[in-house]
């Protein structure tokens, strides 16, 4: 008796065994009569086929047999040449999406998600959702990708597939500005990963960083920075340069959104060095128009360096995996590094791509676009139009809860209104900037009578 056959058999759900045999009688034209025989009575093959009763595991060979199938077609196990089909379309989705082409993934991935229905092979089918939930990211269905997303980290999914799924989803959940339901995601995760005794793996490090990005956005940005400090030591302790390239990363960034754009600038030049070394070119054309946008922030701006990474990440964008978002920072890039040159029409046509490509679903980047656009009124002197496009930026942010870089943006536009005059509506903007901070009046204290 083949052991593992027979403990599949004990976990096989009966009414798809039932099914499955039900379907190959019916295919070679028997009746119950001519497959029961002398092995068992019609009645009991009957209750079987519906699923009231499960055959053992002698009887199903004999079955087997009598239909001239395997038992593991029976059991819903594929045999070894559909498993290696169904290996082989899921390397070719995985192949498709690296190289930029989501629509050819999901054909690829359509056909093995048929071949997997009904079948028990471990680990593929959470592969394949997987690989499905990215390409629906890249086809810019952002809807979707979320809810399979969260049946993977839901579902009783293997270790490092549960952790993927995590990553991705705290990471949409992000970029779309809902910043609460990122970081539940990422702690939730990050609690498994510990429980399990996962956290010496390079997808633990990315979630960790991950998780410090959604806590940095939000304005919790000590609590991020030591969890980026910790991060980092974990993925030297790790040695892969994978790790490393994600936790220098996301210090880079950090250190840029704290204004010390010095040290970011080297921080994010090592982690490009260190994903070079790999194949993850999503991710490196991804950090190449990171660096540029840093080197737009040095004094002064390395205004040649950053056009050059910019533009070769919005090539390599052309042919690798990018998503919504990936190609609205690199045109915001574009867009500033047209602007500190003096270009201010080519910068707001950049900008009016920004909003094409996030079409409504990316708030963050669109603010940035709309504070960008004022920043072009305000070089020419147009204060109205300037302060129109702030306070959009800022609305935007205010809506999904980003307070700390609304701060930053009222600060920018009170600053601005101060520059032409517009001094009540500076001071406004100046205390709309505290407040998005978190600074309140205090409430006067009352005069003590005196004695």
């Amino acid at each position: 008796m083949d052991s593992r056959q027979a403990e599949l058999l004990a976990q096989t759900d009966r009414e798809a065994l039932g099914r499955r045999l039900r379907s190959e009688r019916q295919a070679r034209g028997l009746t119950q009569g001519e497959v029961a025989g002398d092995l068992m009575s019609v009645a009991y093959l009957s209750r079987i086929e519906a699923g009231h009763r499960g055959p053992t595991f002698p009887l199903l060979v004999a079955l087997a047999e009598r239909l001239d199938v395997t038992v593991e077609s029976l059991l819903g196990e594929p045999e070894r040449q559909v498993v290696d089909e169904i290996r082989l379309a899921l390397d070719y989705a995985e192949l498709s999406l690296e190289s930029g082409q989501p629509r050819d993934a999901e054909t690829h991935l359509a056909r093995a998600i048929e071949q997997l229905q009904g079948s028990a092979v471990a680990g593929m089918r959470d592969r394949a959702r997987l690989l499905r939930a990215r390409a629906l990211e890249a086809t810019d269905r952002e809807d979707d990708a979320i809810l399979e997303l969260e049946a993977l980290v839901d579902d009783d999914t293997d270790g490092l597939t549960r952790i993927k799924a995590g990553i991705a989803l705290s990471r949409i959940y992000r970029e779309s500005g809902d910043l609460g339901r990122a970081i539940e995601c990422g702690e939730r995760i990050l609690t498994y990963v510990e429980d399990a005794g996962l956290d010496a793996c390079d997808e633990a490090v990315q979630l960790a960083v991950t998780l410090a990005a959604a806590h940095f956005e939000r304005g919790d940005t000590g609590h991020a920075v030591r969890m980026c400090s910790k991060a980092i030591a974990r993925a030297e302790s790790l040695g892969t340069s994978k790790a490393r390239a994600s936790a220098y990363w996301n210090a880079s960034a950090m250190q840029a959104r704290r204004g010390d754009v010095a040290t970011a600038v080297p921080l994010a030049e090592r982690a490009l060095a260190l994903l070079g070394e790999g194949q993850d070119a999503r991710n490196l054309a991804l950090l190449r128009g990171e660096v540029g946008r840093l080197q737009l922030e040095l004094d002064p701006p390395a205004l040649d360096d950053a056009r050059h990474n910019l533009e070769q990440a919005a090539a390599e964008m052309e042919w690798s995996p990018s998503t919504s978002s990936d190609r609205a920072q690199v045109l915001l890039g574009l867009a500033r590094a047209a602007f500190l040159s003096g270009d201010v029409s080519a910068s707001r046509d950049l900008v009016a791509q920004v909003h094409v490509v996030a079409n409504g679903h990316l708030p963050l980047a669109e603010a940035e676009a709309w504070a960008l656009l004022g920043s072009t009124y305000a070089s020419e002197g147009d204060s109205a139009e300037a302060s129109s496009c702030f306070q959009r930026a800022v609305l935007t942010l205010s809506a999904i809860g980003a307070d700390r870089v609304a701060a930053q943006l009222w600060f920018e536009l009170a600053d601005l209104l101060q520059g032409v005059g517009l001094t009540e509506a500076a001071s406004d903007a100046y205390r709309r900037a505290a407040a998005s901070t978190g600074l309140r009046a205090r409430v006067a204290s009352p005069t003590l009578a005196r004695s």
